[in-house]
């Protein structure tokens, strides 16, 4: 029978017999098993394998369903091929990623911003990836964050230069786009698993985080409203994009194909709507508008997204789409002060105009900046001549947003204080 002794605390593992594993304490009263004496630890995979395998994952599995898709696309010509639809998914993948493409009409840069988005998530999940395999999860380490995320980038970008060669593409133009983009996806998910991301949070002034969930939040309304206005306005124009469909002649498949590639575009198209409600609008072409108070365009390309383009100015109740923006800055204001109303009763203390106006103030720069960034993103060419300029001005779509978003998050801000406080 043991004794135990103040000098010999009792460890739970320890006195439970021959063989017996001690318990290591992990987090709030949780104890899991340390390994026995002499076994070895779990080792950690060096950084440059980690990200090599996290980076190659991602442009597998974001490359994948292009060459399946444009493989469809291919069969409305009649000239399907593997071979053909893996080059040709090549291609489309690094156009995905803002790189553009010679073709007989003219460089291609218009980039599909459905598999950018695909892209982004999968880069943010090699982020993840890599930085649990390096043992950097929870360390609240800035510089292995960074560490990840620049060697998934650097991976990623060699991934870009070899499909660049294989699909004829500028290898030195895909291999910097895809390691600025693979090294800013990257980060975002090693951030959030290295806690850095919540660490900056909390180390950052209470209305700037405010100012930018608000700008976030008002953004985000505005791109539903686009991508709400883009739907209805092909739907209304179904039966010409049905036409334009058609007029391929092609099976079952190949016109799925096209459908998945004119769906490839429809983030475009709601940014174009959001552009459109702002005021700036965009062009399809070199001299072309389509802006609420004037529509511009000649001969169009055969592509079903494009029969939704609005036939004239807005007139009538139409022009009720123009008080979208300033709505949506409202609900964003609204919401800003509702949180903080609550805060402030949970602590039983007034909400004072500075806090609640700060924030809105900051949320039209912060929508401007990520709907100019959109705008960006959505621009480019299809062909060179008259079609070598689509899609908006991104400076111009930043200015407005901020305009608008600014003065909207304000004054639902401050109306929602003074009704709180006249209810009361």
């Amino acid at each position: 029978m043991s004794s135990v002794t103040p000098d010999q605390p009792s460890r739970p593992g320890v006195d439970a017999g021959p063989g017996a594993r001690p318990a290591a304490p992990v987090g709030r009263g949780r104890r899991v098993p340390a390994p026995r004496a002499g076994e070895p630890r779990r080792s950690r995979a060096p950084l440059v394998v980690a990200a090599g395998v996290a980076a190659g994952w991602a442009a597998l599995t974001s490359w994948l369903p292009v060459a399946l898709v444009l493989w469809l696309f291919q069969l409305s010509e009649g000239a399907a091929s593997v071979p053909g639809a893996l080059r040709a998914g090549l291609a489309g993948w690094l156009l995905g990623h803002g790189v553009p493409l010679d073709t007989p009409a003219g460089p291609l840069g218009l980039a599909p911003l459905a598999l950018t988005a695909l892209v982004l998530w999968r880069l943010t999940r090699a982020g993840v990836h890599a930085s649990r395999a390096i043992g950097a999860r929870g360390g609240r380490s800035p510089r292995q964050a960074l560490l990840a995320a620049v060697a998934v980038g650097v991976a990623y970008a060699l991934l870009g230069v070899l499909g660049a060669v294989l699909a004829g593409a500028s290898p030195v133009r895909a291999g910097l786009t895809l390691v600025v983009l693979g090294t800013l996806g990257a980060l975002v998910g090693s951030a959030r698993t290295t806690h850095v991301a919540g660490l900056l949070a909390v180390r950052s002034p209470v209305p700037l985080r405010d100012g930018i969930r608000t700008g976030l939040v008002a953004a985000l309304l505005l791109l539903g409203a686009g991508a709400g206005a883009a739907g209805l306005a092909v739907a209304i124009g179904g039966g010409d994009a049905a036409d334009l469909i058609g007029a391929y002649r092609t099976g079952v498949a190949g016109q799925a194909g096209i459908t998945l590639v004119s769906l490839a575009y429809a983030p475009n198209a709601a940014i174009w709507a959001v552009s459109y409600l702002l005021g700036p609008g965009f062009a399809v072409g070199t001299d072309t508008a389509v802006r609420t108070s004037e529509v511009s365009v000649g001969a169009l390309p055969a592509v079903p997204l494009l029969a939704g383009l609005p036939r004239g100015p807005v007139d009538g109740l139409g022009a009720g789409l123009l008080a979208v923006p300033v709505l949506a800055g409202m609900a964003a204001g609204w919401l800003l002060a509702r949180r903080l109303l609550r805060l402030a009763a949970d602590e039983r203390t007034p909400l004072r105009w500075g806090p609640l106006l700060g924030p809105a103030a900051i949320a039209g720069p912060v929508a401007g900046l990520l709907l100019g960034a959109a705008a960006a993103g959505s621009a480019g060419s299809l062909g060179g001549g008259r079609l070598a300029e689509v899609g908006p001005v991104a400076w111009q779509v930043a200015a407005v947003a901020t305009a608008v978003v600014a003065a909207g998050a304000l004054l639902g801000a401050a109306a929602t204080r003074v009704l709180s406080r006249a209810s009361r």
